[in-house]
């Protein structure tokens, strides 16, 4: 069977640079970070940063009465970016009665707001205070079906769980379902709402956010000589994927994809191997990429191991390969992370700009990478998107402009 070409018709970020696609976009072209003092948490459990969306209301988007009753953070984002998408393709649910699609999106933790409340709430009242709506919004699988019953779609439904990688895998999922003829519509992207006491604790044990608030805009440093780790995010970002012979147009195609995982003694080798196998997918060489949409978390040894990873793809041709990384602006919104790094890409191809590495200010010899702390013209219409999370999952994504 002949498999179709499959496009981006609809974009709809949920950022704290912006939501919607032209205020994110230009939100990210500002060399500007929005990591700030993070204030959700008592003062007892020390300082913490984070990127927060700080002025968002589900009901700007959609009427409230149409969610399901405690609706976690993370089906919030999705739904309003699902709505946001769909009407930069200028679709609506009765465009589609009828026709095949599917709802696919990545997240890398369940709502553990709701989960952390019934236990507070269990530890204060016994067993009386279990919170039964939890059993309906905790699990990843809700965000999908959130999405479907508000937009009212009769869609198949699937969750993509992969750590920082599920936003990513969840398009590539999508796109395969498109290419091979199941559906001819596809709603999917990846959402993240992770500012909850768990697990930011765990985050900050780990060493995978800084145990500091003191020049917050300043911590997260992708590909820096001083950075130290990373920051957490939040967000979403959602897309519309549809066959190249649809009507409406297209911004970018997804030519190839593909996912790998690290070998025990090689963080980040998965980059190199997804990066090969999405080539293939492709059917492109190493010198047909033009930009590098990298996953640069800011964190030491991820960074450094993410560079060597390119230098064993590209080699000689490294330095002349424009590289970006949008942490230093955002923080890492985990499996939001890479969908989010997709709308950047897929709208530097439109525009001829590349976004700035905010807060990338000292090279350092370990990353010897082409960076640039400012937006940089250039026309370009190749981009590979790089994704790296814990348990050493890793994938690449080719987005080619149409």
């Amino acid at each position: 069977m002949r498999r179709r070409r499959v496009k981006i018709t609809g974009i709809g970020p949920v950022t704290p640079a912006g939501i919607g696609r032209e205020e994110f976009w230009k939100g990210i072209l500002e060399p500007v970070s929005r990591v700030r003092p993070y204030k959700g948490l008592n003062s007892e459990y020390g300082p913490f940063v984070a990127s927060s969306i700080e002025s968002f209301e589900i009901g700007d988007f959609v009427d409230r009465t149409l969610l399901p009753n405690g609706a976690a953070r993370q089906s919030l984002f999705a739904v309003a970016g699902a709505i946001l998408a769909m009407r930069d393709a200028g679709l609506t649910s009765e465009h589609l009665a009828g026709t095949g699609c599917a709802v696919v999106i990545g997240s890398s933790l369940m709502d553990f707001g709701a989960a952390s409340s019934s236990i507070d709430a269990v530890a204060k009242h016994g067993a009386r205070g279990a919170k039964p709506r939890t059993i309906y919004t905790f699990s990843i699988a809700s965000i999908a079906d959130a999405v479907k019953d508000v937009l009212k779609l009769s869609a198949r439904t699937m969750a993509v769980q992969s750590t920082c990688c599920s936003g990513l895998d969840a398009i590539g999922y999508a796109a395969e379902m498109i290419a091979k003829g199941e559906v001819d519509f596809a709603l999917c992207g990846g959402t993240e709402a992770p500012l909850h006491r768990f697990p930011l604790l765990e985050i900050r044990a780990a060493g995978l956010t800084p145990s500091t608030s003191e020049m917050p805009e300043r911590l997260n440093r992708p590909f820096d000589l001083w950075r130290t780790t990373g920051v957490v995010g939040e967000g979403a970002s959602i897309f519309v994927l549809e066959p190249e012979s649809s009507p409406r147009r297209g911004y970018s195609c997804i030519a190839g994809y593909a996912f790998a995982s690290d070998e025990s003694d090689c963080l980040c080798g998965g980059i190199a191997s997804a990066t090969r196998l999405a080539l293939a997918d492709a059917r492109m060489r190493p010198a047909q990429i033009e930009v590098c949409n990298a996953w640069g978390a800011g964190h030491r040894e991820i960074d450094a191991a993410e560079s060597r990873a390119m230098t064993r793809i590209y080699a000689s041709m490294l330095p002349g390969l424009p590289v970006v990384s949008i942490k230093g602006a955002l923080g890492n919104a985990l499996g939001a992370a890479p969908a989010i790094q997709v709308a950047a890409a897929v709208l530097a191809q439109q525009h001829g700009l590349i976004p700035p590495t905010v807060n990338w200010d000292y090279p350092d010899p370990a990353c010897p990478l082409n960076l640039s702390n400012r937006s940089r013209s250039l026309d370009h219409g190749v981009t590979i998107i790089n994704a790296h999370g814990v348990a050493g999952v890793n994938s690449s994504l080719i987005l080619e402009r149409c």
